[in-house]
């Protein structure tokens, strides 16, 4: 069959962004096809589902001016596919892959399907790699590691925006000349997409961006992430780099899906979201990782907002069954004017374990790590009991762990948009510590409180409690 040779003008009905097309079970499941209204106008559209009598199309624009006698739809290509090549390094895209920055147009070295090659789990390699985002709260107590998908859960309110730009400014790994960050922006206002332009716009940036609008058709906002994952796995796979790829917000990703199988008139789930959600959300998420015998990895970030601070909504409780911890981010925090406002308790990396203690890491991060955390648990519940009994009532040991967790926010968690190393990190962290006398200091082992500890006490800074 000659599929180029497709080509129909029965539309059987139009149902907001989508249109019906009668006869049309020839075309191919998700191809992409091209609308001709009756004055010539051309639109492109997605085929979403083929039966027995017709075909349902997502139309990639508005289906205003279309009319069911006169419209023409003829198959472009069979699958959805993305251009790719090494000079859109530094380039900014549209959710659907075309240029909007301005310059000259990327020349293709390849053309790969945007749906990817599913890594074969025999063939996946361990994450075992340290990604140095430049911030405390993440690389001491939630490392990111390479291969791995670490979500981000915030809030309305919440400065998710301005976490993604410091990623954004100082994410990077050793063998910086093989490390691309890939930004996919989904669902964004203009607004938002001027303030991210700032970063994106930067020459000589190893970044690639690709930008869904709100006011962008839904089907395209479902697209993004595939183009951009499509992108990471040509860079990761084909020439050897290990790419970040940030991916927010997929809470606008979830609406969209949403809204294209309520026009589908689909019988939905949870909270009104389509039954075949954590499927698609896994054939996002599950493209992160590392293959055996190759250089390059992808690890994922995802960001997502938690529709009315709801953990328990299907977006991020799908999201975290796929995933591998999350982070998270906290008013109470916010509210202090602590920045990155990352509360560490529910936080977690699962993969933490395989990327520290050795390279840019220290040896001390896990049990400097363990310590920090049991200490600052320690004071947010003296805390609590503060505000019922009052300061006067809790013991002089109390009171030190109390001034603790507030140093431990302030000196630590708290870094302002800088970026922070590893070593900065650990060392604030070692200082904090001073605190408790040493044989208080149960997590971590005398060897590396002789190494470490000591060698704070002899640098001739104050210790906390002397500020």
């Amino acid at each position: 069959m000659n599929l180029a040779a497709l080509e129909y003008d029965h539309l059987q009905a139009i149902n907001g962004p989508l249109i019906f097309l009668k006869g049309g079970e020839k075309l191919p499941a998700m191809s992409m096809v091209q609308i001709e209204d009756k004055d010539g106008g051309i639109r492109m559209g997605q085929v979403l589902e083929v039966s027995s009598s017709h075909a349902v199309i997502q139309v990639l624009s508005h289906t205003a001016g279309l009319s069911l006698s006169g419209t023409r739809v003829r198959l472009e290509s069979d699958v959805v596919t993305v251009d790719v090549s090494r000079e859109m390094i530094g380039r900014i895209f549209n959710g659907i892959g075309r240029t909007i920055d301005g310059k000259q147009i990327v020349v293709a070295e390849a053309r790969l399907p945007v749906t990817g090659n599913p890594i074969n789990p025999v063939s996946r390699d361990k994450p075992d790699e340290f990604i140095e985002t430049g911030i405390s709260a993440i690389d001491c107590f939630n490392t990111l590691v390479r291969g791995q998908k670490l979500p981000v859960f915030s809030e309305a309110g919440l400065p998710a925006a301005d976490l993604v730009i410091s990623l954004l400014n100082h994410a990077r790994i050793d063998e910086y000349r093989k490390f691309l960050v890939i930004f996919a922006a989904l669902g964004i206002t203009r607004r938002e997409m001027n303030k991210y332009m700032k970063v994106l716009s930067d020459e000589g940036r190893q970044l690639i961006a690709f930008i869904n609008l709100a006011e962008d058709p839904p089907i395209e906002r479902l697209l993004t992430p595939r183009f951009a994952l499509t992108t990471a796995e040509y860079f990761a796979f084909r020439l050897g780099y290990h790419v970040l790829v940030i991916l927010s917000d997929m809470t606008s990703y979830c609406s969209a899906l949403r809204e294209v199988g309520a026009a589908r008139e689909e019988v939905l789930g949870r909270r009104g979201y389509p039954g075949y959600m954590y499927t698609d959300l896994s054939t996002i998420y599950e493209r992160a990782g590392r293959i055996k015998g190759l250089p390059g990895s992808i690890t994922q970030l995802p960001v997502l907002t938690l529709p009315e601070g709801d953990i328990t909504h299907p977006v991020p409780d799908l999201t975290g069954y796929i995933t591998e911890g999350q982070i998270v981010l906290e008013h109470r925090l916010h509210r202090k004017g602590i920045y990155p406002p990352v509360d560490v308790l529910p936080s977690l990396s699962r993969l933490m374990n395989n990327g520290i203690g050795s390279g840019k890491t220290r040896e001390d991060h896990r049990q400097l790590a363990n310590q920090l955390y049991a200490c600052y648990a320690k004071g947010v519940d003296v805390r609590r009991l503060v505000t019922i009994v009052g300061e006067d009532a809790i013991s002089e040991q109390d009171r030190i762990y109390l001034r603790f967790a507030e140093l431990f926010e302030r000196e630590l968690l708290h870094q302002g948009r800088g970026r922070r190393s590893i070593s900065e990190t650990l060392d604030t962290g070692w200082r904090l510590l001073r605190m408790f006398p040493s044989d208080q200091l149960t997590r971590i082992n005398r060897e590396m409180i002789s190494r470490y500890y000591s060698a704070i006490l002899e640098d001739g800074r104050p210790s906390p409690l002397e500020r």
